[in-house]
């Protein structure tokens, strides 16, 4: 008996060749969310009906002749700070829950719609993409589908569960300082931090103009070049859009890269990493049989987004800090807050650190094709923890989750996590980076590092298979409209 097609490229050559319809995937899908999210609490709205009239659509379509689209019948969700048409996009927040629906869809998950992918689903998140561990004072915390004690990762963490629990094989997230990377190496994933620009962001709730990307979230390489792809190509309507031509990535997940130049960064991404994290790069390393090498100043480089980060998210929520302060997350409106106070000055002196910084990377790459980095300090942590000990000190896990990633966002190179997922340990990511423009580059080598069984994200969870027990919700809980059906 043929295996059901469980990954997105094995969903969309069964959809295609007739093995089997959109309709019977997104069921699938849909089901599995009905069964395990509770436990999970992944998404913030399901739908049901418009995901199955258009894979009925779809199917009707490739009945009548048709070309199926490169995603045909592949279930997809998306972190709701990204817009998408007749749905109101909340950004965590109950501030804007009262906002009108999108008239448009992001253009990311139009590109996906128009490949043939279904849209199931909108996904939980940390209060406009400020956090690190998506535990969402108003819509409750996403657990880790590895282990339901445990943070997911943010602020993307939604997204990532969502792929990890098998509830859908791709989603779309966003990375301001790692929250594409955080949550992919809590929950075992590959997650993709684009070159700033190089994927768009129209449509997409910003947090902080001058760091925000957007990029998505597989379980394999190859749905990953795949899902790239697709999401690849200029967009006018993002100013910060790179021009240029796509460069097609899936042809090279089966060619091993060539004479592959990598290094591995000390000095501060090394700085309190656990012995798993440690362990992990050291692994990835060791393939790739890379040569020791640092990037001076990545500490104030994270210093410098930090401020960044806060003058423009303070800025960009002044006026409900004025007026609403208590329907914010506390944890997320005191950082505002600090943020919109700082001196112009500080800011200005970060932006200027940054472009000194970004040169001292990219002279880096004259010598490096990837660098080779830890994701993340630790594994994911508990919920509700709110210290952990690092370098002798108790020090934010919600802050310092990103302490790796903030450094490479600040000046927007592209960085991959790799997932390492082995039994009897949490997951834990290893950061691939690359000059920018290298997004090709950096998922040929997780393929050909997949293929050689160094990294992975593991058989797929199981979580859907038999029902789990709610955990207790936040007082505020859910908004019932939002679990119903459009």
């Amino acid at each position: 008996m043929t295996a059901a097609p469980e990954t997105a490229f094995e969903i969309a050559a069964a959809v295609a060749a007739g093995r089997t319809t959109a309709v019977e995937m997104t069921a699938r899908s849909l089901q599995r969310i009905a069964r395990a999210d509770p436990a999970i609490n992944a998404f913030t709205a399901v739908f049901t009906e418009t995901a199955l009239a258009e894979a009925a659509a779809l199917d009707a379509s490739l009945a009548a002749g048709a070309a199926p689209g490169p995603l045909a019948g592949v279930p997809f969700a998306v972190k709701n700070l990204f817009d998408v048409a007749g749905v109101t996009t909340l950004a965590g927040s109950i501030i804007d829950a009262s906002n009108p629906p999108a008239a448009r869809d992001a253009t990311l998950v139009a590109k996906l719609r128009d490949a043939g992918a279904i849209l199931v689903g909108a996904l939980n998140m940390d209060e406009y993409a400020y956090g690190f561990t998506t535990e969402n004072s108003h819509y409750g915390p996403t657990r880790n589908p590895h282990d339901l004690s445990l943070v997911s990762g943010g602020s993307s963490g939604g997204s990532a569960a969502a792929v990890a629990a098998g509830l859908v094989p791709l989603t779309l997230g966003s990375d301001t300082n790692g929250s594409i990377r955080v949550p992919a190496a809590f929950c075992g994933l590959y997650g993709l931090k684009p070159t700033f620009g190089g994927l768009s962001r129209h449509g997409v709730r910003p947090f902080v103009h001058s760091l925000d990307h957007a990029g998505p979230f597989a379980r394999t390489a190859r749905d990953m070049a795949l899902a790239y792809d697709v999401l690849q190509g200029h967009d006018p309507q993002d100013p910060a859009s790179r021009e240029g031509p796509a460069i097609p990535t899936l042809p090279l997940v089966d060619m091993p890269p060539q004479g592959l130049r990598a290094g591995r960064l000390g000095g501060w991404f090394e700085t309190g990493a656990g012995d798993l994290v440690v362990a992990a790069a050291a692994r990835v390393a060791d393939a790739l049989t890379a040569t020791a090498t640092e990037l001076p100043g990545a500490h104030a480089a994270r210093s410098a987004a930090f401020c960044i980060t806060g003058s423009e998210g303070g800025s960009l929520h002044l006026k409900n800090l004025r007026e609403r302060p208590g329907d914010f997350d506390p944890a997320t409106r005191d950082r505002l807050i600090a943020g919109a106070m700082l001196p112009a000055h500080i800011v200005a002196r970060a932006h200027r650190y940054r472009r000194r910084f970004l040169a001292e990377a990219l002279a880096l790459f004259e010598t490096f094709d990837v660098l080779i980095a830890p994701a993340t300090p630790f594994p994911a942590q508990p919920i509700g923890q709110a210290t952990i000990r690092l370098n002798g000190a108790e020090v934010s896990v919600r802050a310092n989750a990103g302490m790796y990633t903030q450094p490479i966002s600040f000046i927007g190179l592209p960085g991959l996590t790799l997932p390492i997922v082995q039994p009897a340990t949490p997951p834990v990511g290893v950061q691939l980076i690359a000059a920018p423009g290298g997004e090709a580059l950096l998922i040929q080598v997780a393929a050909q590092l997949e293929r050689d069984g160094v990294i992975g994200a593991g058989p797929r969870l199981d979580l859907a298979s038999s029902p789990h027990e709610p955990p207790a919700r936040h007082a505020r809980g859910l908004p019932r409209r939002l679990r119903s059906s459009l």
